[in-house]
């Protein structure tokens, strides 16, 4: 089945590599249009057959990242002569990479597919996608409604296809046979991507440390890292895992989440029924995953406020002292004390190190200086500044990171990039070397002058 997927979408490519730029840009904005329209629809079954997150993020989840997406690469070009470098005089050609797999997470059963699809016909390639089974109803209804567009555009058939029933096995083969892989999922399948001797494109774990700063709003601060943590019930990689604070404002920086919601576990033995509850044998608990906090908190048998919107826990140490050092893709975050910021940076340097290093990290601050500071420690490919980390590491309106939702982690996570990943990462570029008629040459002396 898999190797005639890989025949129809060879027949699509090569007859879609022909198309103009207008004609690729008619079909991408297609693509995220689809999903836009169709947000309501494709979240509720998102929800239904997943069982995680929330109805209504996942409808802004849908229309958000439908909306930044196209708004980012719309006017950019990937066909043909792409930049005219006229220092050094050589010329970029845009050519596609072929047939590209997509391997997408049960977390982002929409979006990802989505993206995915989008970034791959922007270059020109034809895409076949492998869900997660526990999403393939809802990630294939995605891809059918889209089809059903281009189809009336009359685009190539089969540009766009889907496993309808996924296994690890069908997976496997399809990285095999593909020209280029986009993993994104968990770290086994992202492993297996970089094994499947093809191009590989991945994604790390994620951990994403939050500092908070001296002298700045608490309360703007901490309506922040709610939003960014509660959205969709925590299930998104750079959503926020922890609050490290000053000791002198600790207290502070705690009653402003508790005022807006949030609830701060005090006793010790709840925060152990909670600890075991979210973490099994140091490893995430499958079933509290995209949760809410009344579910969490009624597998642990501890009560806690109604309508709270994250659970607080304050870490017995940090990174491999305590398993609430790292992920924990539910609406709860751990909190620290620092005495000042360079105990906070390696605060935030020592649970990524536990997990997550390479992904992303956020800070609230006003000092430049101490924003540069986290940046040149910290072993991160995204420094989220003064915003909601979840809904803007992976690219924004209002920040200038590209809008994905693949966020490579470089080498620090084993992966092959380490900015967030885009169209431009599925083509081929021939590059034109004029000579440089008018440069002069330099002498021996003037190359090797101090």
């Amino acid at each position: 089945m898999i190797q005639e997927m890989i025949k129809k979408a060879k027949v699509a490519q090569q007859r879609f590599e022909q198309y103009d730029q207008k004609q690729v840009d008619e079909l991408v904005r297609v693509i995220g249009k689809v999903v836009y329209d169709n947000a309501e629809m494709l979240a509720r079954m998102a929800v239904d057959e997943t069982r995680m997150g929330v109805y209504e993020d996942k409808v802004a989840k849908n229309k958000g990242k439908a909306r930044v997406i196209w708004n980012d690469i719309k006017s950019k070009k990937s066909v043909g002569v792409i930049n005219r470098d006229e220092e050094s005089n050589v010329i970029e050609i845009a050519k596609p990479i072929g047939v590209v797999g997509a391997v997408t997470p049960t977390t982002n059963p929409i979006v990802t597919p989505m993206c995915n699809a989008m970034f791959a016909l922007k270059g020109r390639n034809s895409i076949i996608i492998a869900p997660h089974p526990r999403a393939k109803k809802c990630s294939g209804k995605t891809v059918e409604l889209i089809n059903e567009k281009l189809k009336e555009l009359n685009a190539p058939e089969n540009l766009i296809q889907i496993i309808e029933e996924p296994s690890i096995e069908k997976t496997n083969e399809l990285m095999k046979s593909v020209d280029v892989v986009v993993a994104t999922g968990g770290m086994g399948m992202v492993k297996a991507a970089y094994s499947s001797g093809k191009p590989a494109f991945g994604v790390g774990a994620g951990n994403v440390q939050v500092i908070v700063d001296r002298n700045i709003d608490f309360y703007d601060a901490a309506s922040k890292i709610i939003t960014g943590r509660s959205f969709d019930n925590g299930i998104i990689c750079s959503g926020e895992q922890t609050i490290i604070a000053h000791e002198d404002d600790y207290e502070d920086v705690i009653k402003a989440f508790e005022d807006q919601g949030c609830y701060l576990v005090r006793d010790p033995e709840e925060k152990d029924k909670l600890r075991k509850t979210i973490f099994k044998g140091g490893h995430m608990n499958k079933d509290v995953v995209g949760q809410s906090t009344s579910k969490i908190a009624e597998m642990a048998g501890v009560n806690i406020p109604k309508d709270t919107k994250i659970i607080l826990l304050e870490a017995d140490g940090i990174g491999e002292e305590d398993d609430l050092c790292r992920e924990k893709m539910c609406p709860v975050m751990s909190t620290f004390i620092y005495k000042d910021i360079d105990e906070a940076i390696n605060i935030a340097k020592t649970n990524l190190e536990l997990e997550g290093n390479g992904h992303s990290a956020a800070v609230h601050s006003e000092s430049l200086e101490n924003i540069e500071k986290v940046g040149k420690s910290l072993c991160v490919s995204r420094l989220v500044v003064n915003a909601p980390s979840a809904t803007t590491a992976g690219g924004s309106l209002t920040n200038g990171f590209s809008p994905t939702t693949t966020l490579g982690c470089g080498s620090w996570g084993n992966n092959s990039i380490s900015e967030n990943f885009t169209f431009k990462h599925l083509l081929n570029i021939s590059r034109i070397g004029l000579l440089q008629e008018d440069k002069e040459v330099p002498s021996d002396d003037e190359i090797w002058a101090s």
